[in-house]
């Protein structure tokens, strides 16, 4: 059973973590923090140490939702070509799973916070890093079964996979544009059919 303490922190989380997503570390005032939670700065900081501790908690909490639905559809039925294809719908659909985040934070707080916060850089870093890895050990256990053939070590080839990906997230985010998201999916899964099938 949770305490209020933690009730109220988790509260907190879920309202200013998609302002941090938005507006940045930097851009995001205290002012803004508690008028998104209807909390004094004191009860603000009566739960986080600061605004630094508060704003890495909404990444984890942002970081820890992605996470859950990637491995959602890592682990279903299937061999390694459909558990692939299903993490490719799931990046076609990638805009509207983030848009209630307000985008995708691996995107907005890496680049956001890459000169002016440490921590929450290496929690991109990490959560990219475990994505990666994620993809890497469905393409193992695929060439393992003899369902895929890779030219480079699934690692390698799971990181180049994934800056397509995230590249595409990015070009969609910036242009406004989905098209290219949907365009390099499309492209990844003939890729996957022509180049990496048995």
């Amino acid at each position: 059973m949770t305490t209020k303490a933690e009730r109220t922190s988790a509260y907190i989380i879920e309202k200013v973590a998609p302002i941090f997503n938005k507006q940045g570390y930097i851009g995001t005032s205290m002012s803004d923090l508690t008028e998104a939670t209807g909390l004094t700065k004191g009860a603000l900081y009566g739960n986080f140490e600061n605004k630094e501790s508060l704003a890495l908690a909404a990444f984890e909490y942002h970081s820890k939702k992605l996470l859950a639905a990637i491995d959602e559809h890592l682990n279903g039925p299937g061999n390694a070509i459909d558990t692939l294809f299903r993490l490719t719908n799931f990046y076609r659909h990638y805009d509207e799973f983030t848009a209630p985040m307000g985008g995708c934070p691996i995107l907005n707080v890496g680049v956001d916070a890459q000169y002016n916060n440490g921590h929450l850089e290496g929690a991109a870093r990490e959560t990219l890093r475990t994505i990666e890895g994620k993809i890497a050990l469905v393409l193992e256990n695929g060439v393992n079964n003899g369902e895929l053939k890779l030219p480079v070590p699934p690692l390698q080839f799971a990181k180049q996979l994934f800056t397509m990906i995230q590249g595409a997230i990015a070009m969609a985010t910036i242009s406004g544009d989905r098209k290219y998201l949907i365009n390099t999916i499309a492209y990844l899964e003939v890729l996957v059919k022509k180049e990496i099938k048995k």
